[in-house]
């Protein structure tokens, strides 16, 4: 899927007018490592003067929504990028994961109810709603079977999430002033569980390089004690999701990477417009209000995420050596100003977007030690 043209220029491009400096920082820094090992010229910050008419290798840090801004980037396909694209905006979220409560629940344009159809073996029971008159009839059906967890469809790193225990609880913050806007604009309501592991698995497809992974990922607590996402260790082969099974993994890391599999297959069929080739997948472990283990897809990274730059190092190993099979990469996010650890690769240190300081690193170890 990728640019053989050796002409082409690697581009950062921050989608978000009001990113903050270390999302654009992060982008700019990936680029540029991407585009030396590309073997592409880097072309900075996107600039619709200076770029126009170019023949650009793009890495937003947003997924692309809508055929209208593809276009004016240059964008006609994944190989023109690392991220990905859909037709509308909701598509890229978590309300994909779940269906609506019923037939008559409002949908935005474009709605796929076969996605739904297409995942509901592979995710947790929960419902997507997008107005606050549907709100509490999905929270009083989910409710019936334990806690569920309140997921602002536009929220990242775990930012904005509430755990609901009942439905007077729901009430409260059906009755918060800003209640009609944050269910309008869409809330994913979704079982909670305890003693939770998430794993992300996921594709990227990098100039001629195909990469596939499995991992975790965890929580780290940023300067207001709230807990964030805090890094990601993945272990990285070169080639499809087979040669990844080929390796020697636990039973709940093979059903994380099936379940994966699913979603992402669904995509592509209920969506037919949407295309990516970045394609990362958490998928969250544990235990539901009976003790039952559930396993099931929380959401889709079709844009940079908190790994990519543990996969371009990955990316990096595996140029270096063509012999390679797998490796072992891991990316830290710290709002604890420290010195790196040894080997370690810094690609972010400076303020974050909620406090003054935030590091982000990458470490790569050998696959078999």
């Amino acid at each position: 899927m990728t640019p053989a043209n050796r002409k082409k220029r690697v581009v950062a491009h921050s989608v978000r007018p009001d990113a903050p400096q270390h999302e654009v920082d992060t982008n700019c820094a990936l680029a540029r490592w991407l585009a030396n090992i590309l073997g592409f010229k880097y072309g900075g910050s996107y600039d619709p003067e200076q770029h126009k008419g170019r023949d650009l290798y793009l890495l937003p840090t947003q997924t692309l929504v809508g055929a209208a801004a593809a276009r004016q980037l240059g964008v006609s396909g994944p190989e023109d990028l690392w991220g990905g694209y859909v037709e509308h905006d909701f598509i890229c979220t978590k309300a994909i994961s779940h269906g609506l409560r019923s037939k008559d629940a409002h949908a935005p344009p474009g709605w796929s109810p076969l996605f739904s159809e297409r995942v509901r073996s592979v995710v947790l029971d929960g419902l997507s709603v997008f107005s606050l008159d549907d709100a509490r009839p999905a929270a009083e059906h989910l409710l019936y079977n334990g806690p569920i967890r309140l997921k602002p469809i536009h929220a990242c790193a775990g930012r904005g999430q509430e755990v609901i225990q009942s439905l007077d609880q729901f009430d409260e913050i059906l009755a918060r002033p800003d209640a009609e806007a944050l269910f309008n604009e869409g809330v994913v309501l979704e079982q909670d569980l305890t003693d939770v592991v998430t794993h992300s698995v996921g594709q990227s497809f990098i100039g001629d390089h195909v990469l596939s992974y499995c991992g975790d990922q965890y929580l780290t607590a940023d300067a207001q004690g709230e807990q964030v996402y805090g890094g990601s260790n993945l272990l990285v082969v070169r080639g499809d999701y087979a040669d990844l099974l080929e390796l020697e993994l636990p039973d709940d890391v093979q059903l994380a990477i099936r379940q994966a599999q699913v979603f992402d297959k669904a995509a592509d069929e209920a969506y037919p417009g949407f295309y990516a080739s970045r394609r990362n997948y958490d998928i969250a472990q544990g235990l539901d209000s009976n003790g039952k283990r559930r396993s099931g897809v929380l959401e889709q990274s079709w844009r940079m995420g908190g790994a990519s730059s543990a996969e371009v190092a990955a990316l990096q190993s595996f140029v270096n050596d063509p012999g390679m099979r797998a490796i072992r990469v891991s990316s830290v996010e710290t709002y604890i100003d420290q010195a790196l650890p040894a080997d370690a690769v810094e690609v972010y240190r400076g303020p974050a977007e909620n406090s003054d300081f935030l590091l982000k690193y990458v470490t790569v170890k050998s696959y078999d030690g």
